[in-house]
């Protein structure tokens, strides 16, 4: 069954999961992934600092989730939803996964490796591709990440 979707409305649990992030003092990035049937399976924001675990980006931590929820590291037909335009890292797990379609807010210009930086997702030695669609909810996305980083430099040590 194809069930119709809603980038916006899932893009905006993706940024309730960067505010828990933000909140907590980690860079604020947040991930849902949303299964066929358009129920979010698993959600994830970025942790590496208070867990400590470098692999604990939102997109790891939302795949673990909904990994564990249907009893498999395939997650087929499923969708990603993250507030940042993914990493090198995240890219390689998203495509392990085979996500159907990996949906982001704002661009990384600096290490995006789904459409900025390089395109892992469409390099043709993948046996699997990912659909994508970069720009949703971007303006919100990076409103967040520049407040933080804002107040980051704002309260850093001279």
């Amino acid at each position: 069954m194809d069930v119709p979707r809603n980038d916006h409305y899932y893009m905006h649990r993706a940024l309730d999961q960067a505010r828990l992030a933000y909140d907590a003092g980690e860079v604020p990035v947040g991930a849902v992934i949303v299964d066929a049937q358009g129920e979010i399976i698993g959600v994830g924001f970025n942790a590496p600092v208070g867990t400590p675990d470098p692999t604990a980006h939102a997109e790891v931590q939302a795949l673990r989730a909904a990994a564990v929820h249907v009893g498999n590291y395939r997650l087929d037909g499923c969708t990603l939803y993250v507030t940042l335009e993914p990493c090198m890292m995240c890219s390689g797990a998203l495509i392990h996964a085979r996500l159907m379609r990996v949906v982001y807010g704002a661009a990384e210009p600096k290490t995006g490796m789904v459409e900025s930086k390089a395109n892992l997702f469409s390099q043709p030695w993948h046996n699997h591709q990912v659909r994508v669609e970069g720009g949703v909810l971007a303006a919100q996305s990076r409103r967040l990440l520049k407040q933080f980083f804002t107040e980051r430099r704002s309260t850093a040590p001279e």
